[in-house]
């Protein structure tokens, strides 16, 4: 009797150890052809795409996840500000702008209907360099604040834009046809959330100003409504993102 039970035991033994190999041994198979499966996706991309648009000129890299979502990593910039609107208005004062943009990005592309339509998101890094300089209003006025100053006695004003966000989320909605089985072209609209915007104005002299209402003021407190009015009027916390493109697929 007691042999019997040995008997069973050392069966049992073996059945449990060669089913756990088993285990192991397919456990391990999945993990080596999923990192192979990974590997072989990173290393060889299914599109590369030229693009021209809000965020600047630029290009990016597409990976395939499956036959309707592919994962982009690309940049954007360049002094783009001339080529869509290189002026804006805030409460009274219209300034140039001069950019430098830098946007590489990070996101996924989908085609919710398995056609052309897609929808895209991810995260924008903006490194973003924006300069200003108010333009003069009327017959060399400045309008700041309310009140007008001769812009010969305030000096000029200027400085620099900076947003918040050092990480922008982005949404977008396109079409990307195909020419043939390796061109196609897109197009994108939606906008990316960059954050407040933090203005640092200066006037390139000191002292006191008298405005045309007799109000005399000093020329730093006038750059200081500067900022305020720049940031009350909230330039590009919302930008908008509107590009076009070439893509090549392998």
């Amino acid at each position: 009797m007691k042999a019997v039970k040995l008997s069973v035991i050392s069966a049992a033994v073996l059945l449990s150890t060669s089913a756990m190999a088993n285990v192991i041994t397919n456990t391990g198979t999945a993990v080596a052809n999923g990192t192979r499966t990974v590997f072989k996706t990173l290393t060889k991309p299914a599109a590369v795409s030229a693009e021209v648009g809000t965020l600047g000129y630029g290009a990016n890299i597409a990976w395939a996840v499956n036959d309707t979502t592919e994962l982009q990593a690309g940049w954007a910039g360049g002094d783009i500000a001339k080529s869509i609107n290189d002026n804006f208005d805030a409460n009274g004062v219209n300034y140039q702008l001069d950019t430098d943009f830098s946007n590489p990005y990070i996101g996924v592309q989908m085609r919710p209907a398995a056609n052309w339509f897609t929808v895209g998101a991810g995260i924008i890094v903006p490194d973003n360099d924006i300069k200003v300089r108010a333009n003069s209003y009327d017959q060399g006025v400045y309008r700041v604040g309310g009140k007008e100053y001769n812009q010969a006695d305030v000096g000029v004003l200027e400085g620099t834009l900076e947003h918040r966000n050092k990480l922008a989320p982005y949404l977008t909605i396109g079409f990307r046809p195909n020419i043939n089985n390796n061109w196609g072209v897109f197009g994108e609209i939606g906008a990316t959330y960059l954050g407040k915007v933090d203005a640092q104005i200066t006037a390139d002299e000191t002292g006191l100003v008298r405005a045309t209402d007799g109000t005399v003021t000093s020329k730093r407190a006038i750059a200081v409504q500067a900022e305020r009015d720049i940031e009350a009027k909230k330039y590009a916390n919302w930008f908008p993102i509107a590009k076009v493109g070439v893509t090549y697929r392998f």
